[in-house]
């Protein structure tokens, strides 16, 4: 059985988040966009809309800010997944602000993810993991999380802990927390009610669903690199020159 056939995807459209100014990877950003920086050989956002055609995702909303005519530019052609552009020139929105901006072109669930992920697959893609755990009684988002030994390049103290039932918390204070945030998220709209205007960051939801029990998570079978950097990107290449 194919790895497509396993589950069925809960949603056909995914959110890329495009906007960001790139700060963390100047120079390379110093004349284009994050997601266009090349890693083994390709742009970044073309590592993240391959993973989608090849999990099945037939649609990509992309939110564009800086330099935003090039990224624009870049995916016009894109015939696979067809991509839709939310414009944020005006204003840098964040996260949580892009995402309520785009919320009339997306459907209910819809995947969200980092332009600049990059990631290799366990036994199921990570659009048919976060499919397979999806409840959308329970959950107003599930955030596909990886352990610190499948996480790249990665040096920080952890993002959240998760129970039994997969329900997470943030990082407690003093403490390593076990799992990291991939970038990647399955969410439904009702994560987006009743949202500050303007812009604001997706922190600000998942708090509220933390404390009412509707933040969940699940563990990525797969490896994951955090490309956040210039200096993360020779191992990275090196790591899928590997396989």
């Amino acid at each position: 059985m194919s790895k497509t056939a396993q589950t069925k995807l809960a949603s056909d459209t995914a959110m890329i988040m495009a906007a960001g100014m790139g700060k963390r990877m100047r120079p390379l950003t110093a004349s284009q966009p994050k997601p266009l920086v090349r890693v083994a050989g390709k742009p970044l956002i073309d590592h993240a809309l391959d993973r989608l055609e090849a999990g099945g995702v037939t649609r990509a909303v992309v939110n564009v800010h800086y330099l935003a005519d090039a990224l624009e530019a870049h995916v016009a052609e894109r015939a696979s997944p067809k991509v839709v552009i939310s414009d944020e020139r005006d204003t840098l929105l964040e996260t949580g602000g892009g995402m309520v901006k785009a919320q009339s072109q997306l459907p209910d669930p819809f995947f969200c993810l980092n332009a600049d992920n990059i990631w290799l697959d366990g036994p199921r893609d990570a659009f048919h993991d976060l499919s397979k755990r999806w409840n959308p009684d329970e959950m107003d988002a599930l955030l596909l999380l990886v352990p610190h030994a499948r996480a790249a390049n990665f040096r920080g103290k952890g993002d959240f802990h998760m129970d039994a039932t997969g329900r997470v918390s943030r990082r407690r204070s003093g403490r390593i927390a076990p799992f990291i945030y991939t970038g990647i998220q399955l969410v439904s709209h009702r994560l987006l009610r009743e949202v500050p205007e303007g812009k604001f960051s997706t922190n600000i939801l998942w708090n509220r669903a933390i404390e009412e029990g509707r933040l969940f998570g699940s563990s990525f079978t797969g490896h994951w690199f955090e490309v956040g950097t210039p200096e993360a990107i020779k191992p990275t290449e090196e790591a899928l020159r590997r396989g």
